[in-house]
């Protein structure tokens, strides 16, 4: 099969890759996401565009997908079963691959409850499995859920999201995914390097490092208010005491955050299967930009064109 993906292309020619985050706004404005694309341009691989986090009406990330094309970043799709029927689905697989997209991030969605939308109807008319299976099957089958041909079809890389270090953390549920068909993985944010080596090495029996290529998540804090409000409010996400030490004790916290994100991709090349870092600027892109160069992450390998709507 041909490689549509320049990500995949990354992976599956033995790169250690690089995603980043663009978050399109709450509003009709189009500049905030061509500017977080711009700053990205030969620093990440591949972007995820984000499906409304935290439940909260965001721009689409169909939308958000075109516009990072345009800048000349591969987007990653985040899809989210919360908000969706099969319909709109299979609308917003088709069109983001008209507009650019290439690989998909499918997830299942925050509850609407933590959002400024509690009253809101969750869908979930299908799992986030049925949506990896779907999308592989349309890739691969070229037939919608209905059975109908689809010709052209969108040949998306197909990505999953994983919660690592999770209190209750259930290796079964990522195999689950792989046997659904996804093609990688981006985790949580991870600080604990060490929990994360026994996490690696409890899935390396199940085979999933050879299904799967494993993206971990990385984000710099910039101080150590932020790293003590992720570890209270964002699931699975671990900080060391040490950390937030060291952030107390840093005459520049924001130098002192970058230093240590630099360590973790460190130390994260040197676990056998990780494939990548998926790396997030909490809503500061020169983070992520200062954490790519000075992890001796570039150059990036050039990416091909970009189709635009009119060629796809």
């Amino acid at each position: 099969m041909t490689i549509e993906s320049h990500l995949e292309g990354v992976l599956r020619g033995r790169g250690f890759g690089v995603t980043a985050e663009v978050v399109p706004p709450r509003s009709a404005d189009p500049e905030p996401v061509r500017a977080q694309a711009r700053a990205l341009v030969g620093y990440a691989d591949a972007a995820n565009v984000t499906d409304s986090p935290t439940s909260s009406p965001h721009m689409s990330a169909v939308a958000g997908s075109a516009l990072v094309a345009a800048e000349g970043v591969e987007p990653v799709l985040q899809l989210a079963c919360r908000d969706r029927n099969r319909i709109a689905i299979t609308g917003d697989l088709l069109g983001a691959w008209a507009l650019g997209a290439r690989s998909v991030l499918c997830l299942t969605g925050d509850p609407v409850t933590v959002g400024d939308e509690p009253q809101a109807r969750a869908v979930h008319d299908l799992t986030v499995l049925d949506l990896v299976r779907f999308t592989v099957d349309l890739r691969e089958g070229r037939v919608s859920l209905g059975g109908h041909p689809v010709d052209p079809a969108p040949r998306y890389f197909v990505g999953v999201a994983d919660v690592p270090l999770a209190a209750d953390y259930d290796p079964a549920r990522l195999e689950e995914k792989a046997e659904a068909g996804a093609d990688f993985v981006q985790t949580q944010i991870v600080y604990d390097i060490d929990a994360l080596g026994e996490w690696a090495e409890a899935i390396r029996p199940r085979g999933l490092f050879e299904r799967m290529f494993v993206l971990v998540g990385v984000a710099p804090p910039r101080s150590a208010a932020s790293a003590r409000f992720m570890r209270e409010h964002l699931p699975g996400v671990v900080v060391p005491d040490e950390v937030v030490r060291r952030l107390e004790e840093a005459a520049d916290p924001v130098e002192e955050g970058v230093r240590l994100t630099v360590e973790i991709v460190g130390r994260l090349r040197s676990i056998e299967g990780v494939a990548g870092v998926h790396v997030m600027g909490l809503g500061r892109e020169e983070g992520v930009r200062r954490v790519i160069e000075e992890a001796g992450l570039l150059p990036r390998p050039e990416p091909k064109v970009l189709p635009g709507p009119a060629d796809s």
